[in-house]
């Protein structure tokens, strides 16, 4: 899990004030739809309140909020979006899963094909890749903001499965089933996080450096700047000082 910690924070961080506002909102509203369909109410539904609230922290109106979860459970007409899962590697054996929601699975696919291409990776079938990363919750908090012990056992008594200590953060993971109610401990507690999702983690990393690690880095920056991609999932282990600065 190397490196996912601080990648997954400046990720999280630069959604939340990207200036490219509107084409952030469009993948939030995209996301909250097809999140919805599993379900309106976000207090059973994980990914429905993990992506209502990248909405809010990206500052999106509650009535755009409302009308993305009406779409998705069928109140409202809308435009019919469908979850896609692209597969490749990136120079230097990288593995990139890509998880993506469109209207248009063949145009989208064609698209993140000529990405890979144009930044030196290359595509790969389905399951190529997917074997690599296991589907996990996963929260970061800082470690200014509360004492190791005591978020240790504020996490494990709600049921995480473990909490590394990491340079600047400690990482908890869990099952996806549990993530809801860990989440909710910790922010009874009153403890702030610098990001908190279901993800796909790495099983284990690649490590590099250099040249390949900025070409890794720049296929990664391009891959989420497409409109249909919502995530990018990479098992790089990558210098701090090569990461992209908050």
């Amino acid at each position: 899990m190397s490196g996912h910690s601080k990648w997954a924070t400046i990720k999280h961080k630069k959604a939340a004030t990207d200036a490219k506002r509107g084409s952030l909102f469009t993948k939030l509203i995209k996301e909250i739809t097809v999140a919805a369909r599993g379900g309106g109410n976000p207090d059973t539904n994980p990914r429905l309140r993990v992506a209502i609230e990248r909405g809010k922290e990206a500052s999106m109106p509650s009535d755009n909020i409302d009308r993305a979860i009406k779409k998705g459970t069928g109140e409202l007409e809308g435009v019919s979006y469908e979850d896609i899962v692209l597969e490749g590697y990136a120079p230097g054996g990288v593995a990139i899963y890509v998880e993506g929601v469109s209207d248009n699975r063949n145009r989208t696919t064609s698209e993140v094909r000529t990405i890979f291409t144009k930044k030196g990776g290359n595509m790969a079938g389905a399951g190529s890749v997917a074997w690599m990363f296991e589907k996990k919750g996963y929260i970061v908090v800082s470690k200014k903001a509360i004492d190791e012990d005591k978020l240790m056992t504020v996490a494990l008594d709600a049921g995480a499965e473990d909490m590394i200590v990491e340079e600047e953060n400690y990482a908890i993971k869990t099952v996806p089933i549990d993530f809801l109610k860990v989440k909710k401990a910790i922010d009874d507690n009153k403890i702030p996080t610098e990001d908190a999702e279901i993800t796909f983690l790495p099983k284990n990393t690649v490590k590099i450096e250099g040249d390949e690690a900025k070409k890794v880095l720049d296929l990664v920056e391009a891959l989420e700047e497409h409109e249909d991609v919502q995530h990018v999932y990479a098992n790089f282990d990558i210098p701090d000082e090569l990461l992209p600065k908050e």
